[in-house]
């Protein structure tokens, strides 16, 4: 008789695990796609382009500084030990919950009404109409603060009651919203992808259905949450008495992350005060953007994920006082993403310009923004080497250090950033990207050695080893890309791949094909053991079938 075999709590997690990174995935497709209509509605260059870019990143900003690092850090454990409580923590989550929303509204109040100082502290080198612009944008993205922060406590209490799906998934309909939003505004005003729109051509309305479709997809993201509140039987219910909810020590362990923060927005101020400098028709803030958006990609699906799971036992085996194993688990981890991360930023560097021709028709602003896709992903992969060695720091309980590695990277930063100003207009954007990229190098480094210290040495041989391997296997991989790359005309105005954004991604499907074929081809040549750590489950489920 045919039994079915138990599930395990391995399976359910998971099960769990590829649920959530499913709804990932989804999200940041939809985000590209918006990305992709947001270029072909208002460009990726020009006045107006600029400036609702700037706008736009300013409730992210501020959500990050004032109540991100808090939410993250303070109230999100709160929440989590809360749910553990005899009534499942709903008295306690409905104080944390109402002192939440009283910091977000005085928060986003405040934030609003000073939408023209904020704007001019990002946006002072801009033209007059420029930043006239940028202001009235802000005023309607500006609440996004108060929304944001909703969706990230009522998630996380999802999450406490074992409700992975929503906090997840909503985002897709943030996604959604926005994409409609600019369909609405490009049949009622009009499409400008070469983003000639001067500043002063935009009217109330027109500034209300752009900034306010992006808003309302954050309002919706947030309050649609209330609902599978509901579906788990929760109820919020406003309790202002404060007392006991324990924040004094939690914060102080917050204090440095808080300033962490600060230093990181530091750094985007000046990025985003001298990008603006460039000229109209030249690469800006929403090329920055873009740019930095396709090189967050592999980082989010692959390392964070990756990462993510690791720092679960990392923090387990930290608090036991395991140190061997944190070492082990981190030296895994890093070997791990930088496996595909690897190939990840060898496809990209390689398919820079067909992936900005999807953005954007004209060559001139096809060349700007694919030379800044070049710049920042250089540094992908130390990047997420930085991303698993902090998260590490996290797990052993020291949130000072990463502080101080974060103060070191951020001069850098700054100092090079400034140095941008002083290159043609063209090329200050991929200036300000190669120094994010050269400064985060070294703060890997950096953060690497004082890992080594923390742990009495971080497996350096190993993983040195294994990014030689990957590295060995990438350069034949990357020769092939340029290959069908040249044969594609990926470098040519006139070639097939620059030629519209089917061909475009037809090409980069065919180049990043042809790379990975090679690239995994030569790993399993040299018998890497983390790529045998993929390939061994997957071809032993195969021999069962």
């Amino acid at each position: 008789m045919y039994r079915r075999s138990p599930v395990t709590k391995t399976d359910s997690i998971g099960r769990a695990s590829a649920f959530l990174a499913s709804g990932t995935i989804v999200s940041r497709i939809l985000g590209f796609v918006k990305l992709i209509v947001l270029a072909g509605v208002i460009g990726q260059v020009g006045q107006s382009t600029n400036a609702f870019a700037v706008a736009n990143q300013l409730p992210n900003t501020i959500y990050v500084i004032v109540a991100g690092g808090v939410l993250t850090a303070v109230l999100v454990p709160q929440i989590v030990r809360a749910s553990l409580h005899a009534d499942g923590g709903t008295a306690y989550i409905n104080k944390l919950l109402t002192l939440a929303l009283v910091i977000l509204a005085a928060t986003t109040v405040a934030a609003t009404a000073l939408a023209p100082v904020l704007t001019l502290l990002y946006g002072s080198n801009m033209k007059p109409e420029s930043l006239a612009l940028a202001t009235a944008f802000a005023f309607w993205c500006l609440p996004q603060i108060f929304f944001y922060g909703l969706y990230t406590v009522l998630g996380e209490v999802l999450n406490a009651r074992k409700s992975f799906g929503p906090f997840t998934w909503v985002p897709v309909l943030n996604n959604v919203v926005a994409i409609a939003g600019l369909l609405i505004f490009s049949g009622l005003y009009g499409a400008d992808p070469n983003g000639a729109r001067s500043a002063t051509e935009f009217t109330p309305a027109m500034i209300a259905v752009l900034a306010g479709s992006a808003t309302l997809g954050v309002v919706l993201q947030a309050v649609v949450l209330f609902y599978f509140w509901h579906r788990i039987g929760l109820r919020f219910r406003p309790d202002f008495r404060f007392r006991g909810v324990g924040l004094g020590v939690a914060g102080r362990m917050a204090s440095w992350t808080f300033g962490m923060l600060l230093l990181t927005t530091l750094a985007g101020i000046v990025e985003t005060r001298v990008v603006t400098l460039a000229g109209d028709s030249d690469a800006s803030v929403a090329a920055l953007n873009t740019a930095w958006l396709i090189f967050m990609l592999p980082h989010s699906v692959i390392t964070v994920s990756v990462a993510t799971a690791y720092f679960t036992r990392m923090s387990e085996h930290a608090s036991v006082g395991k140190l061997a194993l944190v070492r082990t688990d981190a030296s895994s981890a890093i070997r791990g993403t930088t496996l595909i991360i690897m190939l990840a930023s060898a496809v990209i560097a390689v398919c820079a310009y067909p992936f900005a021709r999807v953005f954007v028709a004209p060559y001139d602003q096809v060349q700007s923004i694919g030379n800044v896709i070049i710049a920042y992903v250089l540094g992908l992969v130390a990047f997420c080497v930085l991303f698993v060695v902090q998260r590490t720091f996290y797990a052993l309980g020291d949130t000072r250090t990463p502080f101080f590695f974060t103060l070191f990277q951020v001069v850098l930063v700054i100092a090079g950033v400034l140095a941008c100003a002083l290159l043609p207009s063209a090329w200050i954007a991929a200036g300000v990207a190669l120094t994010v990229t050269v400064s985060g190098i070294l703060q890997a480094l950096l953060a690497a050695w004082l890992l080594r210290g923390r742990l009495g040495g971080i497996d350096g041989r190993r993983i040195l080893r294994s990014l030689a391997t990957y590295a060995v296997a990438a350069v034949p991989a990357i020769l092939a890309g340029v290959l069908l790359l040249l044969a594609l005309g990926g470098v040519r105005e006139a070639g097939f791949a620059l030629s519209g954004k089917l061909p475009a991604v037809l090409s980069m499907i065919v180049i990043g094909l042809a790379m990975s074929a090679v690239y995994f081809g030569l790993l399993l040549i040299l018998r890497t053991a983390e790529l045998r750590v993929f390939v061994d489950p997957l071809v032993a489920r195969i021999r069962r079938r």
